[in-house]
């Protein structure tokens, strides 16, 4: 049986980041253009979304406006809470 290597990946930390960019048309400076870029990473550091937005920064025209950008682990210990009462319904 073969494992796929995004699960690989979230078993050694590796979590689904997702980046929303904003950046200026490289032709008409005044126009934003949003892009979405998602792939594994790790926090806090994340050393793929800095790789890439190195090379954006250096090989693309549209200068960066802004990156937000949201990171979360899909594997991770389970949660679970005491619950101390009951709801009965009809």
């Amino acid at each position: 049986m073969r494992v796929s290597p995004e699960f690989r990946l979230q078993m050694q930390g590796y979590g689904l980041t997702t980046a929303h960019i904003l950046y200026h048309m490289p032709d008409f400076r005044s126009v934003l253009q949003t892009f979405v870029w998602q792939d594994y990473d790790i926090a806090p550091d994340f050393p793929h979304m800095r790789k890439f937005l190195d090379f954006w920064e250096q090989n693309l025209d549209g200068p960066l406006h802004s990156v937000r950008y949201n990171h979360q682990r899909l594997i991770r210990p389970g949660e679970w809470r005491a619950v101390d009462g009951e709801f009965t319904l009809h």
